[in-house]
This record gives C-alpha cells, sequence and structure tokens, in this order.
C-alpha cells in the first residue's frame, strides 16, 4: 500500500489507475493517425492536440471513478463491466459537448472521438480482465504473518477477505490459543509463538503483525527482535488496523500512545491553512450556490408548512455551542412529541422534498454561511446535538477529543461509513474522525471533497 493524500492506496490500484490513463491517451493519440487527413503530428504539438486528449483523459478517468471501476477493481460480470463503460464514454461525449460550448478550440474533432473511444473501450475491457485475472496477484501484494492471538487481528484479516482489492493477503496465524491447522479469517494456525522463526523464514511474509491476547501476556521479545534487524517489517496490530482500515481502533488504543504520538493533534499551521481555505470556499460556494439555494428554500416553502431554514444547536470547537443552519427538510412538528432523536432510515418525518434535497445534500448548503462565520470548516467531523454529546462523552471514551478541531459540513466518517444510529456506528465513526484529527492536512481535506462530491452525484449516505 501507498500512502497519498495522508490515505493509503494499494498499490495495486494506483498502478491500474496510471496505466489505464496511459491506455486511454494512447488510444486517442493512435486514433489520430487513423482519421486524421493532415499531419497527426501538426495536430498533437501544434494544434493543441495534446491538451485536448488530456482533457478526454480526464473526463474518462473521472467517469471510472465514478462507477467505482477503482474501488471494485476484480470483473465479476463482463456484460455489466462492457455497460459500464459505454456510460463512461457516454458521460465523455457530454463533457465534450460541453467544452465545445464553452470554448470549441478545446474540442476533440468528432471522427477522434469516435474511433478513440472505441479502441479505449475495448482496450479497457481486455486489460481488466488481463488485470483482474492475472496482473493484480502480483501487483503491490502484501503478505501479513499475524501474531499473538488478539482479536484485533482477526478484525483486520476480516476486513482484508472482504476487500479483496486492499493489495493485501494473510499468510498465515500465530499463536498459542488454537491449535495448529485451525481455520481462521483469510488464513490458518500455522503454528505456536514457539516456532516464529522458523515459520517466517517458511512463509517469507512482507510484514509481521503483533497483537498480543492479553498484555500479561509474554512478547517474544528476543525473536522479534532477532527478526527486526534480519529486515523484517515489524508492525503493532493497532497500526495495521489503523493503516488497513483508515481508522483508529479505540478497542486497542491507550493515553499513552495519543500523548506521546508524534502525528495526533491538529498543527497549528495546518488550522491556520484550513481557516483561510474555508473562507475563499465559502464565499465562492455562497456566491455560485445561490440560485440552487433560492430555488430549494421555494421548493420547501411550497412544499410543507413551516420555515424554510432549520436552526438547531449543535457542538462545535472545543465544546462550544452554535446555531447550525439546514434547509428544512422534516415536517415543522417532527420532533413536538419525541424530543431530540436520530435520523433513521426511511424517516416517516421527512417531507416529499426534503427527501430529495437530502439525496443530493442541498439541505447542507445553509452551512457555507457557518463556514464563513467561523464556527465550521468544509471538512472535518459532523457536529453532534448538545443533548446526544453528553450521554455519548459518558459512553464512549475519547469521545470529546473529536471537538478539537472544527466540526465539519462533510468528514471522513461521512465518505467511509454510512448514516449512523446507533451506539456501535456513533463508535466507529469517531474511529473515523479521530484517524482525520491525527492526519488532518490539505491533501486529505481535497480527498474527502473529492468522493464528497462523488457521494453527492451519485446520491449515497443520505437518511
Amino acid at each position: 500500500m501507498i500512502r497519498l493524500f495522508k490515505v493509503f492506496i494499494p498499490a495495486g490500484t494506483l498502478t491500474l489507475f496510471v496505466s489505464e490513463a496511459l491506455l486511454v491517451a494512447s488510444a486517442f493519440i493512435f486514433a489520430t493517425y487513423i482519421v486524421l487527413e493532415v499531419d497527426p503530428t501538426v495536430f498533437l504539438l501544434y494544434d493543441g492536440g495534446l491538451s485536448r486528449i488530456a482533457l478526454v483523459v480526464i473526463s474518462i478517468l473521472v467517469g471510472l471513478h465514478l462507477h467505482d471501476l477503482y474501488s471494485q477493481i476484480q470483473v465479476k460480470s463482463r456484460i455489466v463491466l462492457i455497460q459500464q463503460l459505454c456510460l463512461v464514454m457516454g458521460a465523455a461525449f457530454l463533457a465534450q459537448s460541453l467544452i465545445a460550448y464553452l470554448n470549441s478550440s478545446l474540442r476533440v474533432p468528432i471522427r477522434v472521438m469516435l474511433v478513440g473511444s472505441a479502441i479505449a473501450v475495448a482496450a479497457i475491457f481486455c486489460w481488466r480482465l488481463l488485470f483482474s485475472a492475472f496482473a493484480f496477484q502480483l501487483v503491490g501484494r502484501d503478505r501479513l504473518l499475524l501474531v499473538g492471538g488478539s482479536p484485533l487481528l482477526e478484525d483486520i484479516a476480516q476486513y482484508i477477505v472482504d476487500r479483496p482489492e486492499s493489495g493485501l493477503e494473510i499468510a498465515g496465524y500465530l499463536d498459542d490459543r488454537h491449535e495448529t491447522g485451525a481455520v481462521l479469517p483469510g488464513g490458518k494456525l500455522l503454528g505456536s509463538m514457539g516456532s516464529l522463526r522458523d515459520i517466517v523464514r517458511t512463509t517469507q511474509p512482507h510484514r509481521i503483525v503483533v497483537g498480543l491476547f492479553e498484555r500479561r501476556n509474554r512478547m517474544p521479545v528476543g525473536e522479534l527482535l532477532e527478526l527486526r534487524f534480519a529486515g523484517n517489517v515489524i508492525e503493532e496490530a493497532a497500526n495495521t488496523y489503523e493503516r488497513v482500515c483508515g481508522r483508529v481502533c479505540l478497542k486497542e488504543i491507550r493515553p499513552s500512545q495519543l500523548i506521546f504520538s508524534g502525528e495526533l493533534g491538529p498543527r497549528p499551521q495546518n488550522l491556520v491553512y484550513q481557516r483561510l481555505s474555508n473562507m475563499i470556499v465559502a464565499v465562492i460556494g455562497i456566491v455560485a450556490a445561490l440560485p440552487l439555494m433560492l430555488l430549494t428554500a421555494l421548493a420547501v416553502r411550497l412544499s410543507s408548512p413551516g420555515a424554510v431554514l432549520y436552526r438547531q444547536t449543535r457542538v462545535g470547537l472545543d465544546g462550544a455551542l452554535f446555531t447550525l443552519y439546514k434547509f428544512r427538510s422534516m415536517r415543522a412538528d417532527a420532533e413536538l412529541a419525541t424530543g431530540a432523536v436520530w435520523a433513521q432510515k426511511d424517516d416517516p418525518r421527512v417531507t416529499m422534498v426534503g427527501r430529495i434535497i437530502r439525496r443530493i445534500r442541498f439541505d447542507e448548503l445553509p452551512q457555507l454561511y457557518n463556514v464563513l462565520k467561523g464556527e465550521m470548516s468544509i471538512v472535518g467531523p459532523r457536529p453532534e446535538r448538545p443533548e446526544f454529546v453528553k450521554a455519548l462523552n459518558e459512553q464512549i471514551p475519547y469521545y470529546r477529543q473529536r471537538h478539537c478541531v472544527r466540526p465539519g459540513i462533510t468528514g471522513w466518517a461521512q465518505v467511509n461509513y454510512k448514516y449512523g444510529d446507533t451506539l456501535q456506528d456513533t463508535i466507529t465513526k469517531l474511529e473515523y474522525d479521530l484517524y482525520y484529527i491525527k492526519n488532518m492536512s490539505m491533501s486529505l481535506d481535497t480527498y474527502v471533497l473529492f468522493h464528497t462530491l462523488k457521494a453527492m452525484l451519485l446520491s449515497r449516505g443520505a437518511q
């Protein structure tokens, strides 16, 4: 796995992305040599041909991403893959029509677009089949040997089993809890702790992940030290969990890990950069979205009685209370009888217009004003209501630590996890929030925003 934007990305995914970018660019360059009557070199080098093709390549790669073709690499159905590729090319043609409307000199000639798209579909289809069957098994595969018997090791293995595109595989387990040969998630028990060096020599893992079942159990320090000096990579299970799953493990975290961590917590310069960028984005967003906000306000006003804006008290930076603004998506008397409750799936209190604006996230647009006031950030942990925060602080360790940064309109938890309405969901989202706080940076914010736009376009995650 390779770390980009403060996120660990499977090497296989990155390899596929780069290879397909080159493949699509080559397809359109080849198309110029087939269909153009003039010298293609003149078109490519002196008539802006390469920059035009670059725009097409970007639109196609974005389309592949929006169809989850970089998160689900393995081909399960050839027919579905062909359908997805055709839809991607259709979107690329629409992008070309928009480009032609804005600036016709940036449009790729229609014959080049037709032939290049046909070649690109055939090339990507064949490459995907080959990559899924063979190359994906070879590129960037990390084999993990799980040592110690901690339940966290099985959680890591199950995550890897459920996501074969992660580029990881389990070499096996090593502990004193089970009998040799016992089948566990992703692999089997290869032996006891006493056979550590022999099994490492046999399996040749890329990483040795250590997690003891109980802290009082003896760690084989001498063997691990020898293996480390021999060039083996050795990690604690909690660190591997964070790297693989993209969240901090609350079950294993200790206060000393947080206190002495060199990365944890927002750095002052990051907060300054974030505040400046938030101000700029908020101003641009309010101006650009003003027509949409006016139309949304009109739809809310006409669809049901009550105020257009919904005002709600939330907990912000350092536990300070502030008023959050949203377009009202529920009936005006939604909580009259029940008081403060979490939203549910297919919530009957949501109005018809409210369901639509929630799905496309337009109900969140007034929060740009909260960002402008400095109460919120574009990216950060979602703010909760004080009624919930009080209870969650008592039930979940480290929950109050999420208030060390400004809450956000969107966040790392929102792009990685479903809408939560249970205590366990809240714990999982807190693990994602702590990962964001630990790795807070402009690059991670950009990554979150990119995936938020994807969720908005595909109407995912709404409740």
